[in-house]
């Protein structure tokens, strides 16, 4: 889409906020803790290969999933890279469409085949049953997305890998801090797979990690992300270097000792989108489930355009055009996208109508400590005359 008259849009003349509101702008807390770790790695000299902040980092990361094991890399998409080679896997993975591009990347990088399944509309996550329905004999594995930081259907998804004997992965590169029934994302499957990107809500500016209660398949995640090498030098496997620095550990670390704080502000922040949307119609803010805590790292709304006037892409061009820089994620679907649109026999190419749907209607609006209280109401405000103005908004916006 494309706005004919941006400074038009909505209110005409200036932008709305002169300083721009970004989704996924990082937190960044207590600096001085910070800089006294890398001050600390610098007189040591010790700044990669495996240095005791990255040993401690993952730690502390083993601890708060529950799990065994935990080796940290230098981000998440090698994270994920490493784990599929490390579990040995060929053919198929059955995996959602709708993530970000990461997922199906990280698999066709490493010679496997994504099969797309949908999703429920309700949660976003991956459809058990329309997963249990692509699971063959050529099935290598089912890689699920705990989206926005929601768990996936954790138990339905068991069940399916036991039932056919295969591995169950999980991308939890939004979930760190979330819980499903009072367990912490990190501990289910044979291994899921965290994010440390600058804008994820726990940042170690760029970073990722493996966990895992499986001994020998962490053993082989800890050779494969140091070019396949053991402790005594020998080469067992063919590996890479995925490797987390120092400085990155002391980012991670920081990032860490501050996460309850920094859920606690996304609460807030979903609390008080909660109350300033009420009354917007059309708009729905999405929620965790009843027996799930999450990290509230995203605050989604869904848009239905016959009841608020207009569509979720004119509305976010409109907020655009006010300084808003929202994010459609996660649209178009990865069986959209052009690698895998242009040569099907990268993925099997089905139709999914329901993440093409909710695809569609869904925007990520900004929250953490880049957005103060006061702003995300007069954000909220400014969405009620968005819907309020949606002929005036509509007419603005022009397919491309």
């Amino acid at each position: 889409m494309t706005i004919r008259h941006p400074e038009l849009a909505v209110l005409g003349g200036a932008p709305t906020f002169t300083e721009a509101l970004h989704v996924g702008r990082p937190n960044v807390l207590d600096q001085d803790a910070f800089l006294d770790r890398v001050r600390g790695a610098l007189d040591r000299k010790w700044l990669t290969a495996f240095g005791p902040l990255v040993a401690e980092f993952e730690q502390r990361l083993a601890d708060l999933a529950g799990v065994a094991h935990c080796v940290a890399t230098c981000n998440a998409s090698v994270a994920m890279q490493v784990l599929l080679r490390s579990a040995g896997l060929t053919g198929e993975v059955v995996m959602p469409s709708f993530t970000f591009i990461a997922t199906a990347h990280t698999a066709l990088w490493e010679g496997l085949v994504p099969v797309f399944a949908d999703i429920d509309e309700r949660t976003g996550n991956i459809d058990p049953e329309h997963a249990r329905r692509l699971v063959t004999d050529r099935t290598a594995a089912i890689v699920a997305v705990h989206l926005w930081g929601h768990p996936a259907p954790v138990e339905q998804l068991t069940e399916l890998a036991a039932e056919h004997d295969v591995p169950l992965l999980f991308d939890s590169a939004h979930a760190i801090g979330s819980q499903h029934h009072g367990r912490p994302v990190g501990g289910f499957g044979s291994a899921e797979v965290f994010s440390f990107h600058a804008t994820k809500f726990v940042n170690a500016f760029e970073g990722g990690a493996v966990l895992t209660d499986d001994g020998d398949l962490a053993d082989r995640v800890r050779r494969v992300h140091n070019y396949g090498r053991g402790k005594g030098e020998d080469v067992a496997y063919l590996g890479t270097n995925a490797k987390m620095t120092e400085v990155c550990a002391a980012m991670g670390l920081t990032s860490l000792e501050n996460m309850s704080e920094l859920i606690a502000v996304n609460i807030a922040r979903h609390e008080r989108y909660r109350a300033g949307l009420r009354d917007v119609p059309g708009l729905t803010l999405r929620e965790p489930r009843p027996f799930d805590s999450v990290n509230h790292q995203y605050i989604v709304v869904e848009v239905d355009q016959d009841v608020a006037g207009v569509s979720r892409d004119e509305l976010a061009a409109a907020l655009r055009a006010e300084n808003v820089l929202v994010r459609t994620h996660f649209h178009p679907g990865c069986h959209r996208t052009e690698p895998y649109v242009r040569d099907p026999a990268k993925h099997t190419p089905l139709p999914l109508p329901r993440s093409e749907a909710l695809g569609e209607r869904v925007i990520s609006l900004p929250t953490g400590t880049g957005v103060r209280p006061e702003q995300v109401d007069q954000l909220c405000e400014l969405i009620g005359r968005i819907a309020r103005q949606g002929d005036r908004v509509s007419s603005a916006v022009t397919p491309s």
